[in-house]
C-alpha cells in the first residue's frame, strides 16, 4: 500500500508518546512492503528537540501551516491507498476535513489518546477531532480497546472502530546484561493525575526504605516536588537509551493516566518496552490489564507502598527473573510492530470492502447522512473475537501491498526537517 500518515510528531519524542508509536508502526509497515510518507507540522517545541529527524523506512516531510500542507501534499493524499490522521495534530479538525474530502483511498483517525479525546468531544473542547469527522473517517483506530470500541461506533457514529495498541520493536528492546543500579525505576512525563500514584508506589517506598535505590526519569516535573535523597532524577532520556535504563532496574514501575484507568484496556508502551527487556513490571491496575498480562505470573500489581516494598525486598530473585522472562515472551508473541502492521492490513481490507459496498449502494457516493448506511456487522463488535494480544504477525500481505525501496527525502535542511528554535510546548498528552 501507499500510506500517508499525518501525526503529532515522529521526529521528537520529547514530552510525548506519539513519536515512538509512529516509529514502530512505520518500521512494521515498511518491513511488510508498504510505502510511507509521514507529514509533521513544524512546531517550535519539537523542532528544538528532534532526537530522530529522519528514518530510512519512510519519507518524513515537515510543513509549516495548513495552507502549505494542502499546497504541497494534495496529490499524495489524493492518491494514497490509506491516509491516517493522528490525535493531537495541530489544527487536526481542519486537517481531517481536508483529508476526508480529498483522499480517494481509505481514511483513518488514529487516536493515541482515546479516553482524553472522548472526554474533549463530550465537552466540545477537542480541537483535533469533531463529531462529524468521527462519522466521516472510514476507520477509527483506537489506543483503547474493550467496550469503548462499541461506544465509538454506536454513540459517536464511527463506521468502524478497531483497537491498535502501541508496540515495541524487539530489535531495539531486549535483555541487556549490565549492573543493576536501581531497585525500582520509573520512566514517564509528569502529569497531575499520575503523581499521587507515583508518590504512593515509588516515592513513599523510597522514604520508608532509605537503603533502597530509586530513579524517576521524565520531563515537566515541578521544581517544588521534594524527592527523597535515594531517588535519582533525570529530565529526559532519548528512546535509544530506554533499554539501558530498564536493564539497570530490578523492577520498573508503570503508572497509568487517570482517563486511561477509567476507560480500561489502555496499555502504556512502557509495559511493552520493559517486558521486551525482561524487566518485571510493578503496575497499578485497570480493567482489561489481565487480557494482556497475567497478574502474579508476568506482571505484579500494587495498590500501596507496602505492596511495592514487599516485591522489592521479599520476592526471591529467581522468581523476579522468571516474571520478567514470561513478560518478554508474552510481548514478543503479540505486541511488536509486525503485529500492528498486520492489523493495519486487516483493518484496511475491512474498511475498503465496507466502503465499496457503501459506494455501490449510495446515490450520494459517500453514504453520509443516511442513518446506518456505514454500519457493518463486523464493525459493531468491539473485539470481533480477535485475541486481545493484538493480532497475528504472520498474516499474508494484502493484494494492495507493494514493495518499495524507500529513500529519505532531502527535505529543507539537515535531518530532513525545517530549522526552528525551541519555544513554548504545544498542548499534547504526556506519557
Amino acid at each position: 500500500m501507499n500510506i500517508v500518515i499525518l501525526g503529532l510528531s515522529v521526529t521528537s519524542s520529547w514530552g510525548n508518546g506519539h513519536a515512538t508509536t509512529y516509529r514502530g508502526l512505520i518500521r512494521g509497515l515498511h518491513a511488510r512492503g508498504h510505502s510511507i510518507l509521514f507529514l509533521e507540522r513544524d512546531m517550535p517545541w519539537y523542532a528544538g528537540n528532534r532526537d530522530q529527524p529522519g528514518m530510512a523506512e519512510a519519507r518524513i516531510q515537515i510543513y509549516g501551516s495548513l495552507s502549505e500542507l494542502i499546497e504541497r501534499f494534495q496529490a499524495q493524499v489524493r492518491a494514497a491507498d490509506l491516509v491516517i490522521v493522528g490525535s493531537f495534530v495541530p489544527e487536526g479538525t481542519a486537517v481531517g476535513e481536508w483529508v476526508t474530502a480529498t483522499a480517494h483511498g481509505v481514511t483513518a483517525f488514529y487516536d493515541i489518546d482515546t479516553p482524553v479525546t472522548l472526554e474533549q468531544l463530550e465537552s466540545g473542547a477537542c480541537d483535533y477531532l469533531s463529531l462529524e469527522l468521527v462519522r466521516r473517517y472510514r476507520l477509527y483506530l483506537s489506543f483503547t480497546g474493550g467496550p469503548v470500541l462499541r461506544r465509538i461506533e454506536q454513540q459517536y457514529g464511527a463506521p468502524m472502530a478497531r483497537v491498535l495498541y502501541c508496540s515495541v520493536d524487539p530489535q531495539l528492546y531486549y535483555p541487556e546484561d549490565r549492573r543493576e543500579e536501581y531497585d525500582l525505576g520509573y520512566l514517564g512525563t509528569y502529569s497531575v493525575d499520575r503523581q499521587p500514584v507515583l508518590d504512593r508506589l515509588l516515592v513513599e517506598p523510597a522514604r520508608r526504605w532509605p537503603e533502597g535505590r530509586f530513579a524517576v526519569t521524565g520531563p515537566m516535573y515541578p521544581d517544588e516536588i521534594r524527592w527523597p535523597p535515594n531517588v535519582r532524577r533525570e529530565i529526559h532520556l532519548e528512546p535509544k537509551l530506554h533499554r539501558g535504563f530498564f536493564a539497570a532496574q530490578r523492577f520498573t514501575l508503570n503508572v497509568t493516566r487517570a482517563a486511561m484507568t477509567s476507560a480500561g484496556y489502555s496499555p502504556s508502551v512502557r509495559l511493552f518496552e520493559a517486558g521486551a527487556c525482561a524487566v518485571p513490571v510493578v503496575s497499578d491496575y485497570w480493567n482489561g490489564l489481565e487480557t494482556l498480562f497475567e497478574p502474579g505470573r508476568d506482571i505484579l500489581l500494587a495498590e500501596s507502598p507496602d505492596d511495592t516494598l514487599r516485591y522489592l525486598r521479599d520476592l526471591p530473585d529467581s522468581e523476579r527473573r522468571l516474571i520478567g522472562q514470561r513478560a518478554r515472551e508474552r510481548v514478543l508473541a503479540a505486541h511488536t510492530p509486525a503485529h500492528r502492521a498486520a492489523q493495519i492490513e486487516q483493518y484496511y481490507e475491512e474498511a475498503r470492502k465496507s466502503r465499496d459496498n457503501v459506494l455501490a449502494d449510495s446515490p450520494r457516493g459517500n453514504g453520509y447522512g443516511r442513518p446506518g448506511s456505514l454500519r457493518t456487522d463486523a464493525g459493531c463488535s468491539p473485539e470481533r473475537g480477535r485475541t486481545a494480544a493484538g493480532g497475528r504477525a504472520g498474516a499474508a500481505k494484502g493484494e494492495d501491498s507493494v514493495g518499495s525501496d524507500l529513500q529519505q527525502s532531502s527535505g529543507e535542511g539537515a535531518g530532513n526537517v525545517r530549522a526552528a528554535g525551541a519555544g513554548a510546548k504545544p498542548a499534547d498528552p504526556g506519557v
